[in-house]
């Protein structure tokens, strides 16, 4: 079987197919994506980034079959993303699905996103049952299975940790290109000062509203850090960005691994995969396989390719809950901007 899968749920389109073989191998066919990038120091509007996933959808179509050498009549099923996500960029995937849809006379699939970037990364790194930390501009979940369901064991409270370091990186006017997240590690890696920020662990949840609300007092107070009675000196030198992006990477990762460890002691797991746009960060991996070694465990991880949105994690969700026998009526594509992860039945597993 052969399913094809759009994504559009925030800035990125994409366009995946992926194949299901007899004998139970899966091939990776295609993976194509564009992104809608903004000027530094800004974000991105839902009727903005809806524009251009309509402008570009056909073209990556296009180009996700030429790259898989198919023809349109190969495709047994259309999958896309119902939700959660940017209520215009999820619209405008779903009228693609639906014009295909009728065009080619396909059965359509609506997926979850956050079971998408689970079953991608269970498919690509082989995990088999492993408590699961989705991190990402739109969604941070500690998350593990139990009776056909993705249980959420714990969450943000407010904003997502992606969002986070999104809107810290557009207080600093860092470069959108390729993302705000990116461009905040890459600055961390150089910082050399660790400022304490407040830390917001309560329970099995997170938050992170106050975090950022500090950080960006300091930047604003020009990157000066008011020196200390009997100080060396030391604390009187100017903080810089990349000593801010380190501290507040290094704060949000701690509550991140803090939380994942106590949902592994609590169900007994020995392996932890990360998903989401935020798990292609470096240093949330070291930290989090510091512990998980520690535990005698093991971690699963994807690169950009994987972990950022894309079509070929709905093609892979989509593709195993058409092969249970699950399909989305044509007059249930509607789209939802709130579709938690433990609504859906996972049939499959």
């Amino acid at each position: 079987m052969i399913a094809i899968g759009f994504e559009g749920s925030a800035n990125k389109i994409g366009v995946g197919i992926i194949e299901h073989t007899e004998d139970g191998e899966v091939r990776v066919l295609a993976n194509v994506r564009h992104t809608y990038i903004t000027p530094p120091g800004q974000g991105f509007l839902p009727k903005d980034t809806a524009r251009h996933h309509r402008q570009h959808v056909v073209s990556l179509t296009k180009e996700a079959l030429a790259e898989a050498g198919l023809e349109p009549s190969r495709i047994d099923v259309i999958c896309f993303t119902k939700g959660p996500g940017m209520g215009g960029p999820l619209v405008s995937v779903a009228v693609a699905a639906r014009t295909l849809s009728l065009l080619w006379n396909v059965p359509l699939v609506g997926v979850n996103h956050c079971v998408g970037h689970i079953e991608m990364g269970r498919m690509i790194t082989g995990a088999k049952d492993p408590v699961v930390l989705y991190v990402s501009g739109g969604n941070t979940q500690v998350i593990a299975f139990a009776e056909h369901r993705y249980r959420i064991f714990g969450e943000t409270i407010d904003i997502a940790v992606g969002n986070c370091l999104d809107r810290f990186a557009r207080i600093l006017n860092l470069p959108n290109d390729p993302a705000p997240g990116y461009n905040i590690e890459q600055y961390a890696k150089r910082g050399k000062r660790f400022l304490e920020l407040p830390y917001t662990v309560k329970g099995m949840d997170v938050s992170f509203s106050g975090i950022l609300s500090h950080i960006e007092q300091l930047a604003a107070g020009g990157l000066k850090k008011q020196p200390s009675s009997g100080s060396d000196g030391k604390d009187d030198e100017p903080i810089t960005p990349e000593d801010l992006c380190f501290s507040l990477q290094e704060t949000v990762f701690a509550m991140l691994v803090e939380i994942t460890e106590r949902a592994l002691a609590h169900i007994g797991a020995t392996e932890v995969l990360i998903v989401g746009g935020v798990g292609c960060n470096e240093r949330l991996q070291a930290m989090m396989g510091e512990m998980v070694t520690q535990r005698g465990g093991y971690l699963f991880a994807t690169d950009e390719r994987f972990c950022i949105d894309n079509g070929l994690m709905i093609a892979q969700a989509g593709l195993l809950s058409y092969k249970t026998g699950q399909v989305t009526n044509l007059e249930d594509t509607w789209c939802t901007q709130r579709y938690r992860t433990d609504e859906v039945l996972v049939s499959w597993r």
